[in-house]
């Protein structure tokens, strides 16, 4: 394995210099700096980060706390984390990636105890959630994808739930629609007061309201299955609904089956639109359903940055909202004349 004392001998400097023009632990000449940074490269030569967490009480490395969905992460949800990672890399850091497969603060315990990360960027927020206490009793630096209830001072990026549901809001009732539902996330796939769940359930609400459209909620499906039954109760006690707002990928190939098996089409007798998905898995759909794309990688982006600069420096809290983006699909269309309320 090549050894620091390798790249200080073919970039013909001491050691201590090879180290500082490496970790920038002093000013080092621009000259001098890029003849190591070239002898290292040459010489495939990784800096031991256990060793210079030593000597800089830091470490360069950030966890990203994301509890795994039920169903595993896809693709909208590892987009969150190659944006964190990204930003985190152009900055100099890296990004440890866990999934939390033991109780919350458990885990947070056994990371932020090994002394290996510098700071922890928190998902999956729930309103009432435990870590952000738990981290800032500990002296540990974080911030959110999200936010809890009342987030105060702490550094957080997040949807912009209501400027999201005026814009869905608006897509529907632009084409005539009257009656519109929202299946939200099923309610054992996400941590208690699932933040996501709870603001878009009272933002979808409020907006439908604020259009004068008649709204539907309640239905909660995580699975194909539960989407196709939960269309067919929706549809039982609903029949005027022409308008149908989906926030599980999975819950949404149910409901495209039950349309089917009910002799139904869409967008001829039904608007489908996904809530929080990628427009990329929209496209996998027939037809390529609407969606609300969530700024995934911006906030990814946004979350590690926040981080890291408030490990380099306290200022004052960063906090932004940022909204889904309508990609229209083949799945809207005005309601058949005479349909809806």
């Amino acid at each position: 394995m090549t050894s620091l004392r390798d790249v200080a001998e073919r970039a013909r400097v001491a050691v201590s210099t090879a180290s500082a023009a490496l970790n920038g632990t002093r000013p080092v000449a621009a000259a001098t700096r890029r003849r190591v940074e070239r002898a290292a490269a040459e010489l495939g030569y990784r800096p031991n980060l256990l060793a210079r967490g030593l000597q800089s009480k830091r470490t360069r490395i950030l966890a990203l706390l994301f509890p795994a969905p039920r169903s595993g992460f896809g693709l909208t949800e590892m987009q969150f984390a190659t944006g964190a990672a990204e930003a985190a890399s152009e900055l100099g850091y890296h990004l440890l990636l866990s999934p939390e497969s033991a109780g919350p603060i458990e885990e947070l315990r056994h990371i932020t105890g090994l002394g290996l990360v510098d700071g922890v960027l928190l998902m999956e927020v729930g309103l009432d959630d435990e870590r952000p206490r738990f981290l800032a009793e500990a002296g540990v630096p974080f911030a959110m994808i999200g936010r809890t209830r009342e987030p105060g001072t702490i550094d957080y990026a997040d949807i912009d739930f209501a400027a999201t549901a005026r814009d869905a809001l608006a897509h529907v009732a632009g084409l005539g629609h009257r009656k519109l539902a929202l299946f939200n996330l099923a309610e054992d796939g996400h941590p208690a007061r699932y933040g996501p769940a709870v603001r878009a359930g009272e933002e979808f609400a409020r907006a439908a309201q604020d259009r004068g459209l008649a709204y539907v909620a309640g239905f909660r499906p995580g699975s194909a299955e539960e989407g196709g039954k939960a269309f067919e109760d929706l549809l039982d006690a609903h029949p005027d609904v022409t308008a149908l707002a989906v926030m599980d990928d999975r819950a949404a190939v149910g409901v495209i089956t039950a349309v089917a098996r009910r002799g139904l089409r869409i967008p001829e007798d039904l608007t489908l639109l996904l809530v929080l998905s990628s427009a990329r898995v929209a496209e996998m759909f027939h037809p390529r359903l609407t969606t609300l794309e969530p700024p995934s990688t911006e906030l990814g982006r946004l979350g590690a940055r926040m981080l890291i600069d408030r490990l380099q420096g306290d200022g004052p809290p960063r906090q932004r909202l940022v909204p889904c983006r309508l990609v229209v699909g083949d799945s809207s269309a005005p309601p058949r004349e005479g349909g809806g309320s």
